[in-house]
């Protein structure tokens, strides 16, 4: 709509501004819709786009009305048009107001007029919560031929469904039950029946959270127990339940909070929508014209000369297959991943391990068997890895005693790396913690098996198996125990980077000699700047280009670079 060409025709109509007395004329057009407001509105060409290009395909005039605030009222301001909250100008009595203001004044002129009043429109709808089936809460409603619908009587609540009723796609068995069916009406005492209705299961799962944080009694739905646990502090969901879940949810705590039931307005302190899970989709269409659907492991794919896959063949007959790209895994579409084949090829570990890794929790996920390959081999790099230095956990380390550079150098990136990983934990972004514990691992690879690295090897594995064992845990158990740290690894404290660890004691300078890159040097963390100077002007790679000239002043940028000035 926002993007479609816009049509319209003058309609030869014009229309009184209740507020100007000016002649508006009256256009129609292709998109206004006919649900906004009484599907007519005042077009303001000057201040939407959509009404902007309408007005610049007809001629039609644009007149400015709002400008930036900080623009003089004789001024034209920004460029139209402009959509932002400034102040009104050409608007007579209202120059100058800002948005609220104006929209308060016009409010009341309209309504001294007896033309209009401020009106807060919700986009709520009904919602229709009964479901013509046997699962669900039963609607607590008993039909009268004398009373008409009579509700249920607090003393009689809950309606207990019967629980031996089998489904057998006929429609709601409860129709059958005959004793379910039939009661007497609470209010004439004569024979009536129940409601065999039952509630949306979204009428149950929008206020469980809350009744789980009670105790539990039959007298009310919450009690003030609630009021310790709630709000929920994380929600996490999927697309589907952002929409409607959540909604039902915020619907139901406000209910409640009216009610005087609970003290919370809003349910969830936080929400974090995760994407969904993509994996390839083959299909063939049959005689009769239907689809059948094939799974990924039925078919061998076809790829084009650059390794793209362009098509596909059937495994069982060697037909082909219509390959149509990569979708949301669904058992219609057959091209779900079981996890339990993958969990007996891989282990669990390479499963939760992938999944993390490939993508952030908010976005898609594109299934990779050679994503899963590549997690199994990361995997098998650590525990290898860590089976040479079993019962390192048992050994006293003293890390306060002076380390070489290369400890020093390890340590210092272990710690940095867990630095950004604990932050990124508190973002979600379990994918670059999985990054993180990978740079960890190639670091410990490159300089943990010195003898003189020992003692930061062993805080470094400590370390790296606190950080993966949320996403692996078993791995992280077993060699937790097997290299001697402890019984339970869930039973330590979670690593935290220390500061000390974190320092440099020498810097890189990069040198350069009239704004030129010459080359670099290694200072001491706490060099004084003349010595500095002093140094990078004694450098060969600055020498060099001293020749027949003197320099004129050397200019340092702590922790970064020295530009040597000659001339």
């Amino acid at each position: 709509m926002a993007t479609m060409e816009k049509e319209g025709m003058d309609t030869g109509f014009s229309v009184t501004h209740p507020l100007t007395g000016a002649q508006v004329p009256v256009w129609v057009a292709n998109y206004v819709l006919m649900s906004y407001g009484e599907g007519a509105v005042m077009a303001v060409p000057a201040h939407d786009e959509r009404d902007f290009a309408f007005a610049g395909k007809y001629a039609l005039p644009i007149r400015q009305s709002i400008v930036e605030k900080e623009t003089p009222l004789s001024a034209s301001g920004a460029p139209l048009p402009y959509l932002e909250h400034g102040v009104c100008v050409n608007s007579g009595k209202y120059d100058g107001l800002d948005y609220a203001s104006a929209v308060d004044a016009i409010a009341a002129d309209l309504a001294a007029l007896g033309l209009g009043e401020k009106k807060t429109q919700w986009r709520l709808r009904d919602w229709g919560v009964s479901r013509q089936r046997y699962w669900g809460c039963p609607i607590p409603i008993i039909h009268c031929e004398t009373c008409g619908d009579v509700p249920v009587p607090d003393d009689q609540l809950p309606v207990v469904l019967p629980e031996d009723c089998v489904p057998d796609g006929s429609g709601n068995p409860l129709n059958k039950r005959e004793d379910f069916l039939a009661c007497s009406c609470p209010r004439c005492g004569n024979a009536a029946r129940r409601e065999t209705d039952t509630m949306d299961t979204f009428v149950d799962s929008s206020w469980y959270y809350a009744r789980y944080a009670s105790r539990f009694g039959n007298d009310a739905m919450v009690d003030a127990e609630t009021g310790y646990w709630m709000p929920v502090d994380q929600y996490i969901g999927g697309i589907e339940h952002a929409i409607l879940h959540l909604l039902y949810s915020r619907f139901w705590s406000k209910v409640m909070h009216g009610l005087g039931l609970v003290d919370y307005d809003e349910p969830f302190a936080n929400l974090l929508t995760q994407g969904m899970v993509l994996n390839h989709i083959f299909s063939r269409r049959t005689d009769k014209g239907g689809i059948e659907y094939f799974a990924p492991e039925e078919v061998e794919l076809v790829h084009d000369e650059g390794g793209k896959v362009i098509g596909a063949k059937s495994l069982a007959d060697g037909q082909p297959v219509d390959f149509q790209g990569m979708g949301t895994m669904s058992k219609s579409k057959r091209n779900g991943v079981d996890p339990q084949s993958l969990i007996e090829q891989y282990g669990a570990d390479t499963a939760r391990l992938f999944m993390m890794f490939a993508a952030p929790p908010e976005q898609t996920l594109e299934w990779s068997d050679s994503g899963v390959e590549g997690s199994h081999r990361f995997l098998r790099r650590v525990w290898a890895f860590a089976s040479e230095f079993e019962g390192i956990g048992r050994e006293s380390a003293d890390l306060s005693a002076d380390l070489c550079n290369e400890a020093k150098n390890l340590r210092r990136e272990i710690h940095l790396t867990l630095k950004q990983a604990n932050y990124d934990l508190t973002r979600f972004q379990f994918n670059t913690v999985v990054s993180a514990a990978m740079k960890m691992q190639n670091a410990l690879e490159k300089s943990g098996r010195e003898p003189a690295n020992r003692a930061v090897t062993r805080e470094a594995l400590s370390i790296l198996l606190r950080l993966l064992s949320p996403i692996t845990p078993h791995i992280c158990h077993a060699l937790w125990s097997e290299l001697g740290y402890g019984d339970d690894i869930l039973a330590v404290s979670w690593p935290e980077p220390l500061d000390a660890a974190m320092v440099q004691d020498e810097l890189e300078l990069v040198i350069q000699v009239n704004g030129k890159l010459r080359g670099s040097m290694t200072v001491p963390r706490d060099m004084e700047r003349a010595a500095i100077e002093t140094l990078a002007v004694e450098q060969p790679c600055v020498q060099k280009h001293l020749e027949g000239v003197s320099v004129r002043k050397v200019i340092v940028v702590p922790g970064k670079l020295v530009n040597v000035v000659a001339g």
